[in-house]
């Protein structure tokens, strides 16, 4: 299995907005200011319907799904975190915040496994009764053609879940904490690091425990993967919340928002370029008011 996939699932969000039971433990997101909701719900439409003809520009199939609009879903618009796909089933998966648990759709799971011919769904969101949490493919980086999970364990990542997940999908894990510049836990281990099929971005400064980062450095290395090393402000801007894909010819290209993209230097992207080719959304408010950038609004289609 190469690792990447030309066919990805995005959600066309209706109540986009910063989601207030988020906002504790996700110091990527900012709250919003009074009387701005009908305007950031109309830019965010506008930064996710750009994105959307981006990668359909190049050939890159985007399966795009309405969200509910009876439901108050703020965060609908960054559906990996409730689902994942695999070569023969499809994952769910217990949710922190109560809000966001009302994204996960069964016409959704329906719909991939009727098209897609999946022949397994594991549902892990039975868990959320005993308060134990697993985010998606946001709590864990998956190395998919070397069968290596990464997380950075959170009140989203649980390792009790996180074991599950091991042992039924068939990865190793590497397991690891990760903080931002005040000693915070980051919420989601896609915003630090982002695994391509020969390199990887990630913010190793993040990762206090010396032993720790030795042990992900030497997985990068066993598993032939190139070290794009980024910064903690270019992790601010989110550097490391990108998603390697294929066109359905076969091309790569690196998605990564156009403030993730500012944020490096000549010579990273230079490292970059070397592998794929970059597509560059700007989304600054999904950015600002979600707190996640494009590598949460799409779902991979395997």
């Amino acid at each position: 299995m190469e690792g990447i996939t030309d066919t990805v699932l995005m959600i066309r969000p209706h109540a986009f907005g910063s989601n207030q039971e988020t906002l504790t433990d996700n110091a990527f997101q900012s709250d919003s200011a009074e009387g701005q909701a009908n305007h950031i719900k109309e830019q965010a439409l506008i930064e996710f319907d750009a994105m959307v003809e981006e990668l359909q520009k190049n050939d890159i199939k985007v399966i795009v799904v309405e969200d509910n609009p009876e439901a108050h879903t703020p965060d609908a618009v960054f559906p990996n975190n409730w689902f994942s796909t695999h070569a023969t089933s499809i994952v769910t998966y217990p949710m922190r915040a109560a809000s966001r648990r009302l994204e996960r759709r069964e016409d959704i799971v329906d719909l991939l496994m009727k098209e897609r011919g999946y022949k397994k769904r594991y549902s892990f969101e039975y868990m959320e009764e005993e308060e134990l949490y697993l985010e998606g493919t946001g709590s864990m980086v998956l190395d998919r053609k070397s069968k290596v999970l990464y997380a950075c364990l959170s009140q989203r990542t649980d390792i009790k879940v996180l074991e599950k997940f091991a042992v039924l999908q068939g990865y190793q894990k590497i397991v690891f904490t990760a903080v931002d510049e005040d000693g915070k836990r980051i919420y989601h281990t896609n915003v630090l690091m982002a695994i391509a099929t020969d390199y990887v971005v990630i913010c190793l400064a993040a990762i206090p425990d010396e032993a720790e980062r030795r042990e992900v450095i030497a997985s990068f290395e066993k598993t032939n993967k190139e070290i794009i090393d980024i910064s903690m402000a270019q992790m601010n801007a989110y550097a490391g919340n990108m998603l390697q894909v294929k066109s359905k010819l076969g091309e790569k290209f690196m998605i990564m928002s156009k403030s993730a993209y500012e944020s490096m230097s000549a010579a990273q992207i230079d490292q970059i370029r070397i592998h794929n080719k970059i597509l560059t959304p700007g989304i600054p408010t999904i950015e600002k008011y979600g707190g996640g950038s494009v590598r949460c609004m799409i779902a991979e289609i395997f």
